[in-house]
């Protein structure tokens, strides 16, 4: 008699079960999608009739996880963007400046008077009065070096001093470019996707290509124009104390002062001190709401840090006016009545619901912290993601037909490919079309461990053993087989997965979990399933 414990017996039909419950969403795709939409849209918005219908799509109690569809399969936007890093250089030496010029300040009996004049962006150049104290000068911003935050540069200063006559430039060193362009992508990676998630986008191919490049793929994005609309926003806040109102857009400013138009009174300007207070990188957190006088508005709140600055620089400007710049327009200009220690505020002007949203969404996610500039960009549409799907329908069954002619247990191949899913689906991977290429593979390998069985009981049966025995020293002897030849696939679908990237990654991990699927059904499901067999037929011989 075949032993098969009643705990196994349990644990492997409560696994098959699972698995199958959790690929059954796959079946009812836009259903499942509509519910999982409205859910999420409850949460962000509150809750509507049409969302409460739609939510009641699909019942709560059973499991809405969903393979997501890849950008081949469901078509949406794709970007190639080019980061300006060397914006950075320039910001890095705007924040610079009132560094330098505190420490100049302590020395002005020695260097005179102190003046920033123009440079080429990312340098600072600042006119002192004594050129015989040169030295003294270089010596007070030689001290504010920093040592370079990278594990290759160890040991080198982040900027460089040098003069020329009365002149001093402030420069950042090549190991600090190369430590700033490795921080700026990387930030500019993970803005890019927050962004991207804020708008309930599901699984976004987001990575680096090359040193100054992103690649950018979100799947079910209308067009490439909506994806370069929501990335392509900078949405960098500043509060920038004001020097003047005027009308003339062409009138002169001074060096370390800009001219900015105003966003919601056509044909005035402000002239603003070049160096923010405050940035929107300082923002703790921002929300739309309304003002006092119902109209839509964007709350915000700063980190410790920017309440500090923000308090401090209140405090002592009360009666001025102060101005709240995004992306090079003056939002808008209010007059600091009093002291606002609390570090919070709230941005007013001639917003929509909308509007607010949706700068709201761009102060959470950050500003990029330097300009992008897309290289490329391609729109594919849901019919080739259909054609795909189609094509890799065929591919799939054609596979699985061919593979039932030599499998006795087509059942459990079956099983193997709901398992399959509802692993895929738990996780939320995201199915490519090198994904697709992973389950057939799979499925055409599903015959590699039913054949070692098959030939152990062979085996065992030629030397004279029962049909019971036979079977069960079948499947032992074929385990340790079983093992070693899937092992080795399974440690190149994990090198894939590491050092791939995109489809790549997609179909190491199709491939994976194939594998493991595959491995569980030809051990246990289909030793399961001989089992009841053998219980109910409790054959004599077994034909070889």
């Amino acid at each position: 008699m075949l032993h098969y414990s009643l705990w196994k017996r349990i644990v492997v039909i409560a696994i098959t079960a699972l698995g199958l419950a959790y690929a059954t969403p796959n079946l009812f795709y836009p259903r499942v999608e509509q519910h999982n939409d409205a859910i999420t849209q409850i949460a962000k918005t509150g809750s509507t009739a049409e969302l409460e219908a739609n939510k009641s799509a699909w019942p709560d109690w059973l499991p809405s996880s969903l393979v997501n569809l890849g950008l081949d399969l469901r078509g949406g936007a794709q970007l190639l963007a080019e980061v300006h890093v060397e914006d950075v250089y320039a910001q890095r030496m705007d924040s610079l400046w009132p560094e330098v010029r505190d420490a100049l300040r302590a020395e002005r009996d020695t260097v005179g008077a102190i003046r920033r004049v123009d440079a080429p962006q990312g340098e600072l150049k600042v006119r002192i009065e004594n050129a015989d104290a040169m030295q003294t000068a270089l010596d007070v911003v030689g001290k504010l070096a920093q040592p370079v935050v990278s594990l290759t540069s160890m040991g080198q200063n982040d900027i460089v001093v040098t003069a020329d006559g009365q002149v001093l430039t402030v420069a950042l060193s090549e190991a600090e470019k190369l430590a700033t362009d490795d921080r700026t992508i990387q930030q500019s990676l993970e803005i890019v996707r927050r962004r991207v998630d804020e708008v309930g986008t599901r699984e976004p191919t987001i990575t680096r290509q090359g040193e100054k490049r992103i690649l950018i793929q979100v799947p079910g994005l209308g067009s490439a124009e909506e994806l370069k609309a929501l990335i392509g926003t900078t949405a960098q806040l500043t509060f920038n104390p004001v020097v003047s109102r005027t009308s003339d857009s062409n009138a002169q400013v001074a060096s370390g002062q800009v001219l900015y138009p105003s966003m919601d009174e056509p044909g005035i300007y402000y002239v603003l001190e070049k160096t923010a207070v405050v940035t929107g990188e300082e923002l703790k957190n921002a929300q739309p709401t309304f003002d006092q006088n119902g109209r839509p508005a964007v709350n915000f709140q700063f980190n410790a840090s920017g309440a500090r600055k923000f308090g401090d620089y209140t405090a002592a400007n009360v009666g001025a006016p102060f101005a709240i710049v995004l992306d090079e327009e003056v939002i808008s200009a209010p007059r600091i009545n009093e002291a606002i220690p609390g570090g919070s505020g709230i941005i007013t002007g001639n917003f929509t619901v909308e509007e607010s949203t949706n700068l709201a969404v761009l102060l959470r996610a950050g500003a990029l912290p330097a300009k992008m500039t897309f290289l490329e960009e391609r729109t594919i549409g849901p019919e080739l993601g259909a054609d795909s799907i189609s094509a890799g329908k065929v591919a799939s069954a054609v596979a699985f037909a061919a593979v039932l002619i030599f499998i006795i247990a087509n059942v459990a191949l079956i099983l193997n490919v709901g398992m399959l899913f509802g692993l895929l689906s738990a996780i939320g991977a995201t199915l490519t079309l090198p994904g697709i290429a992973g389950i057939v593979l799979t499925i055409g390998m599903a015959v590699d461990a039913n054949v070692l069985v098959y030939e152990r009981i062979r085996e065992e049966l030629r030397a004279g053993r029962g049909p019971a025995r036979a079977i069960e020293l079948g499947y032992e002897k074929a385990l340790s087989a079983i093992i070693d030849g899937n092992l080795t696939t399974i440690i190149t679908a994990a090198i894939l997965f590491v050092m791939g990237s995109g489809p790549v990654k997609g179909f190491a991990v199709t491939l994976f979990f194939g594998i493991v699927t595959s491995v569980f059904a030809a051990i246990f499901v289909t030793r399961l399933m001989i089992v009841f067999w053998f219980e109910r037929r409790r054959p004599k011989t077994i034909e070889v």
